[in-house]
């Protein structure tokens, strides 16, 4: 009996039933983007020019997806030379010493339809803290060169002070001249492996 079962696994395997499908993420048509208040009246928005990522899953529909991001700090573009240069010091990211930001998913739950909800950990200047995001998957297709593209659309919510993300100078009304949450909009293409 055991011989049977263990010939019937193999001839699963053998097939694909348990295949692993993994992703690329494709940098050129994909963006990393953020939002934070300032002087508490109004917003200011950045992006990261340089980041990677993968997706590695056996279910169809993604939920049983494992996720890995990272993003490299020192790309990080407000559109203001002075601004991006405080960013990469030590009140904010200090990218000298951490270079890095990483994002490695815990679970990635189907909501409704194509709404998921991706859970994880992520990690600023060495400090590492559970965040969600929401997630509109947008579906896979064959792009004109015969790759598989899926894309995915993601926001999500951070509180910088977690992670010693520490600047903070007040207005004349006591509010923060920077807000401490920062609104994450990622949109993402990903390409399969072959």
């Amino acid at each position: 009996m055991k011989k049977i079962l263990f010939s019937a696994g193999l001839a699963l395997l053998s097939t694909g039933v348990f295949a692993q499908t993994k992703w690329n993420l494709d940098a050129s048509h994909s963006n990393v983007r953020f939002t934070v208040s300032h002087l508490v009246i109004s917003e200011v928005e950045g992006s990261f020019r340089k980041f990677e990522g993968n997706i590695a899953h056996t279910k169809p529909d993604f939920t049983d997806a494992a996720i890995n991001f990272t993003v490299d700090v020192n790309s990080i573009n407000t559109d203001n030379e002075g601004r991006d240069k405080h960013l990469k010091g030590d009140d904010f990211f200090n990218a000298a010493q951490y270079p890095q930001m990483t994002f490695k998913s815990t679970s990635f739950k189907k909501v409704s339809g194509n709404k998921y909800l991706l859970a994880g950990i992520m990690t600023i200047r060495n400090v590492s803290k559970p965040v969600t995001f929401d997630v509109t998957y947008g579906g896979t297709v064959k792009d004109p060169w015969g790759n598989t593209k899926a894309g995915f659309k993601a926001k999500g919510s951070v509180n910088r002070f977690d992670y010693g993300l520490k600047w903070n100078t007040m207005t004349e009304a006591g509010g923060a001249v920077v807000g401490k949450d920062i609104d994450i909009d990622l949109k993402l293409e990903f390409a399969q492996a072959k």
